[in-house]
């Protein structure tokens, strides 16, 4: 039900509502960063063009009736800067959602933006890491490439220790960065706010908990509860670019794709679990994900895998 807050007031400007959006995402959605920042970039786009599309900076009124042609033609000027479907429909769901938020907070309907159907494309696979490369992974983060003498031997455990609970636990980056030092040591599970802040249990093996724990012992930073669980050289909270550029740098190190990401240790979490016999339903609670649909492309990962091997060994597929 829309929870209109008085008559429509045309002089709120986009610009200040998408602020208004980007604040209700972070603050009370607590949705991750990397969603927040892609969001916001998108309805910039769209509120730069709609005001040189309409001339002139848009209102409520305008937003309420803007109609498909108009949508349209904000897609269509994206697909002229050379952006592909991925990039298209991120910029459509944003649009969405913030039209969903203006339904409920302004008492905006716009049944235009509901309707437009977004471009069509092809939902990529999972890429995982294999078992291999998962466990070549940790054991360069504790060799530490590049990193010499005792000051280092904190950052080779904290790589470890963060790689092995991507792995172990398949936690996104955003929330194992999220975790605190007070959630330290770990016990036999965590209890993680995922997306649209959905909380759930995930399982943290021993290795995991060993890792996290050589790591604490050796950081010289943390001690108050609320400090992060891991930190940057400098002592400020480790930020998702840098465990990504460290990755990379193991990664290409070991030869592995440039898919091995740190989200490409979740997904091995995921396949790897389901290849050995997992429950689907288990998994999809373990991975917090709101739909059984999701959890189910790591299926045809596994099975993707079995035919490409069968396709390069079998004697009659030459």
């Amino acid at each position: 039900m829309a929870e209109k807050q008085g008559p429509i007031d045309e002089d709120e400007c986009l610009n200040a509502l998408i602020a208004v959006f980007i604040d209700h995402l972070t603050a009370e959605r607590r949705v991750s960063p990397y969603t927040v920042r892609n969001y916001q970039a998108a309805l910039t786009r769209f509120d730069v063009f709609l005001t040189g599309y309409l001339g002139g900076a848009p209102g409520l009124q305008t937003l309420a009736g803007l109609e498909p042609k108009d949508f349209r033609a904000f897609l269509a000027e994206r697909r002229r800067e050379g952006v592909g479907p991925p990039s298209l429909s991120l910029d459509l769901s944003a649009i969405r959602s913030f039209y969903r938020f203006l339904h409920r907070r302004r008492g905006v309907k716009n049944d235009a933006i509901s309707a437009l159907r977004g471009p069509k494309q092809k939902t990529p696979l999972p890429r995982p890491v294999s078992e291999d490369g998962a466990a070549a992974l940790i054991r360069s983060a504790q060799q530490g490439q590049g990193l010499d003498g005792e000051a280092r031997a904190w950052v080779r455990a904290r790589d470890a220790a963060l790689f092995t609970l991507l792995y172990g636990a398949g936690l996104r980056i955003s929330e194992a960065l999220g975790l605190k030092w007070g959630d330290a040591p770990l016990g036999e599970s965590l209890r993680i706010l995922g997306k649209g802040g959905k909380a759930r249990l995930a399982p943290v093996l021993p290795a995991a908990r060993q890792a996290v724990d050589a790591y604490c012992a050796l950081c010289p930073y943390g001690g108050a509860p609320s400090d992060p669980l891991f930190f940057s050289v400098r002592g400020k909270a480790l930020s998702p670019r840098m465990a990504q550029r460290t990755m990379k740098d193991h990664s290409r190190a070991l030869g592995l794709p440039e898919s091995a990401t740190p989200h490409a240790l979740r997904h091995a979490f995921a396949t790897h679990l389901l290849a050995g016999g997992g429950d689907l339903r288990a998994v999809q609670e373990l991975l917090g994900h709101a739909t059984i649909a999701s959890t189910q492309r790591y299926t045809k990962v596994d099975v993707t895998a079995m035919m490409e091997t069968y396709a390069k060994a079998h004697p009659r597929s030459k």
